[in-house]
């Protein structure tokens, strides 16, 4: 009985999928990966099949790239450079929009990963096994959730929390609320943990409150609580849940920042046009869509099979959203970066 690509691929302790590209499109795998198929082949005195016509560009397999939601600017971000990425690289990007909703992402990443040469998934609602499992022997990489069996990009809060932390005490706050994010989102947990950590170094007394919609709608809703908690100052899980804040606060009767100082996270082109313009942690997301397909296409060509976890730093930037306790009678002379 004739050798089988199977066995070629048993031979050479490499996936099925990869020793089919070593004979019809070799130029994606890496030199050492290549030379065990051909050399596995030899050995097993394998024949491959005739070459396929060229593919021509719009025959290719795409890429899909998953977010939550589209409509929200640091996804727009993290989709365009994604996108940039990919055109640099001449890969068709397919984009899908989960809303949101576990179940709907389940469906897109199943019925994607059968047709795509691999998968950016950013955000995930899903746990990261759950994830893995429906991608199956696709390649993906996963965005703000962290596993150890697929390459991943987090956005590392620790950085940027703590200098929130810092700054909010300087300015004479010693009770600070949390607004949350989705129960579902690694980015929500990942900030509530380091946020507590980090208020405790920085002597802050900080009241974690409740879920809500990462929207400024959320934050709208949110505002009452944090007024009703008797907290100076308010992080919230992102910048449109803190813009929500501030036009709850207004509509309450609440001044930002004389009464109340509000701290977003993503630093989104809106919150330097705000009024006031929102203080924010800046998250790198525009450098995170580049690397998650620069990843990608290493995993695609099976260059190595180690899976990485890239942590990308946050920053605070300070702008009119935050200010002294009322009352304070001393200024800050500290500096924070």
């Amino acid at each position: 009985m004739a050798p089988t690509l199977t066995d070629v691929a048993k031979r050479a302790n490499v996936a099925l999928s990869t020793a089919s590209r070593a004979f019809s499109d070799p130029q994606r795998l890496g030199p050492e990966t290549l030379r065990k198929v051909l050399d596995a082949a030899q050995e097993l005195g394998y024949e491959p099949p005739p070459p396929r016509p060229a593919e021509t560009p719009s025959d290719a397999a795409p890429v899909a790239v998953v977010v939550p939601d589209i409509a929200n600017p640091v996804f727009g971000t993290f989709v365009k450079a994604a996108q940039a990425q990919g055109w640099h690289r001449r890969q068709t990007i397919v984009l899908a929009d989960t809303d949101f909703d576990p179940d709907r992402e389940r469906e897109v990443i199943s019925q994607l990963s059968a047709r795509s040469a691999g998968l950016v998934v950013c955000s995930p609602r899903l746990d990261a096994e759950d994830v893995l499992a429906l991608c199956g022997d696709t390649p993906v990489v996963l965005v703000n959730r962290e596993t150890t069996t697929a390459d991943c990009i987090l956005a590392d809060a620790s950085d940027g929390l703590r200098q929130a932390a810092e700054y909010l005490a300087a300015l004479g706050h010693r009770h600070v609320a949390y607004i949350q994010g989705s129960q579902h989102s690694w980015s929500n947990s990942h900030r509530v943990d380091v946020a507590r950590a980090q208020a405790e170094q920085a002597g802050l007394r900080l009241e974690v409150l409740g879920w809500q919609s990462e929207t400024v709608a959320g934050g709208t809703a949110a505002a009452a609580g944090v007024i009703a908690s008797g907290a100076t100052a308010v992080i919230a899980h992102n910048d449109l849940v803190a813009l929500g804040v501030i036009t709850g606060a207004r509509q309450l009767g609440v001044r930002v920042p004389d009464d109340l100082s509000v701290i977003g996270i993503d630093d989104m082109p809106l919150a330097a046009t705000a009024h006031p313009a929102l203080t924010t942690i800046a998250v790198p997301m525009e450098r995170a869509g580049s690397l998650s397909l620069e990843l990608l296409a290493q995993s695609v060509a099976d260059e190595r099979h180690q899976p990485r976890t890239l942590r990308l730093p946050t920053q605070l930037v300070v702008r009119g959203s935050t200010g002294q306790v009322a009352g304070r009678a001393h200024s800050v002379t500290r500096e924070h970066a």
